[in-house]
């Protein structure tokens, strides 16, 4: 008596090797250069909002607060790009693209950036500035890349306003207002 027995592979247990996921991956969903660039942008609107140097705790809590949403915003824009980022050469190599880091645990990310983020500016610097820099992630995340760069060539100079947004969140990081 000669029975057949088809063998079938553990559930989960794929040919395909292990993910390695460094921290260096998320970091590189941040836009770290991009980020770095608008913080300067923010210590800028930081110096023109006062006659003297702001204090150094709204300079760090300020800008770090800033750097997170803004971080959180390039994650998202990972995440609505992966399929076009597969293609071109400058971009295929991103973690969310190569499938290195899944688009769930890019969001979950993005999340626990803005959320942190927000905390950081809300309890040590101010609503207003917490709130403005919410607006310019959404405007970045979901207005400019998920709608404009595929509807408009125009694209950049409408979603522009969101980059040009540090400043002001510099300012109002030290101020508590818009205006002056």
């Amino acid at each position: 008596m000669s029975e057949q027995v088809e063998v079938l592979p553990a559930q989960g247990v794929t040919n395909q090797p292990a993910r390695s996921i460094s921290w260096r991956d998320y970091l590189e969903l941040t836009k770290p250069r991009v980020v770095a660039l608008m913080i300067l942008t923010s210590v800028i609107g930081m110096l023109l909002a006062t006659s003297g140097l702001p204090g150094l705790s709204v300079l760090i809590w300020g800008n770090l607060g800033i750097a997170l949403l803004a971080g959180a915003a390039a994650v998202v824009n990972h995440v609505v790009d992966q399929k076009i980022d597969t293609v071109m050469a400058r971009t295929r190599k991103r973690p969310v693209a190569t499938g290195k880091i899944s688009s769930i645990e890019a969001i979950l990310f993005a999340a626990l950036l803005a959320t942190v983020g927000m905390v950081v500016l809300i309890w040590q610097v101010n609503h207003l500035t917490a709130w403005l820099t919410l607006a310019s992630l959404v405007g970045y995340a979901g207005v400019y890349t998920l709608f404009l760069k595929r509807a408009t060539p125009q694209n950049i100079t409408i979603g522009g306003l969101a980059g040009a947004m540090p400043p002001l969140l510099g300012w109002t990081a030290v101020t508590g207002q818009v205006d002056g």
